[in-house]
């Protein structure tokens, strides 16, 4: 699984991006969808690359470190 957040705009994509946020889900800018990584989502994935961050699900955004505070 993994989560797919839209991070930037739509305007002035190509229909077929916009389609394929649609697909996903992915309406709003900031939205998170969580997807199982299939062969169909890996390519919608791919034709929003530079619109989307795609992070695995359950692993936290920035490497998983967590707080740095925690290590105290």
């Amino acid at each position: 699984m993994v989560r797919i957040t839209l991070r930037r705009s739509l305007i002035g994509t190509k229909p077929e991006q916009r389609a394929a946020a649609a697909t996903l889900g992915l309406r709003r800018l900031g939205q998170s969808v969580v997807r199982p990584l299939r062969p169909e989502v890996e390519g919608l994935i791919r034709r929003l690359a530079h619109l989307v961050e795609v992070t695995p699900e359950g692993q936290l955004p920035g490497g998983g470190k967590g707080d740095a505070t925690a290590d105290r």
